[in-house]
């Protein structure tokens, strides 16, 4: 059960509305990188939740909190684009101009769809997409997906910060900037809570490396044509970071075949040219053997 107050997790303010910046303030809300994505992720995240429970209410809390994230800047969105109407009308009756510059940067549907208010799309207008929405089930696996929002989430809140010289602006944005910072650290606490990189990786920890190839773990295959000589990286000599195997370099080369496919379905229609003699009915015709009578 979710519960609410009238008042914001964090002050607010506006001192000049910018219409052009609540559009750019809409990618934090409604974009890959924003505050719907995350709030989401982590709420299924919490509701698909199996094990210890304290891993559960960590999740519907920070899920929680995201709501009110999203909050603000709907909020501030909605600040930025107070005396926008009137500005707009002027413009319209004084220029006559094409839409894209009537609005100076301006989200057309924030005067028609919105009524000068938030909506959950991002900076280009595009809905919200669930499929960003990750949750696996497998705890390790979500908390690397959670430090990967977080961190695109923290990098797109301080291009945001450069963005305006609003003071109100860039004291919001230092918060959630701040809240970013504790949520990377927070879930990559888990993975330490959970025994460390090495107790995790690879992930998930519970299928045998025995059934895997194991000439395959640790190699870095190049695929470079020039076939250069091995770099100084990390990833590339020395121990496995999750300790189980050493790193080390291969040039590519196939270990399969060149694949060989069957004919074209004879109902799928396929080119005469690509079609075999057969009285095979084909996967369509026997599809619709078992749909209709």
């Amino acid at each position: 059960m979710f519960y609410h107050d009238r008042k914001l997790q964090y002050e607010v303010r506006v001192e000049k509305p910018n219409p052009a910046f609540a559009k750019l303030l809409q990618q934090a809300i409604g974009g890959i990188e924003g505050e719907i994505r995350v709030c989401l992720q982590y709420l299924f995240q919490a509701w698909g939740a199996r094990g210890p429970s304290k891993y559960r209410d960590m999740l519907l809390d920070t899920g929680t909190e995201e709501i009110s994230h999203i909050e603000m800047l709907s909020t501030a969105v909605a600040l930025n684009l107070e005396g926008a109407t009137n500005e707009l009308r002027d413009k319209v009756v004084g220029e006559n101009p094409i839409v894209g510059s009537i609005l100076g940067g301006m989200d057309p549907r924030h005067v028609l769809s919105s009524g000068l208010a938030a909506m959950a799309v991002d900076s280009n207008g595009v809905p919200f997409n669930g499929s960003w929405v990750v949750g696996s089930g497998n705890i390790a696996a979500d908390m690397y997906a959670n430090v990967m929002a977080e961190s695109t989430g923290r990098v797109l809140a301080t291009r945001l910060w450069e963005l305006t010289d609003d003071a109100g602006m860039k004291d919001m944005l230092a918060f959630l900037i701040a809240r970013d910072t504790m949520h990377q650290n927070q879930w990559l606490a888990v993975i330490e809570d959970l025994g460390g990189v090495k107790e995790n990786l690879p992930i998930p920890n519970t299928f045998p490396m025995s059934d895997q190839i194991r000439q395959f773990e640790y190699q870095f295959v190049s695929t470079n044509i020039e076939k250069p000589a091995p770099p100084d990286a990390r990833w590339t000599s020395g121990p496995s970071i999750d300790g189980k195997g050493e790193f080390s370099f291969v040039h590519a080369r196939p270990y399969g075949q060149e694949p060989v496919l069957g004919p074209p379905d004879v109902k799928g229609y396929a080119q005469s040219q690509q079609m075999v003699d057969g009285n095979d009915k084909g996967i369509l015709e026997n599809i619709k053997d078992t749909i209709l009578p």
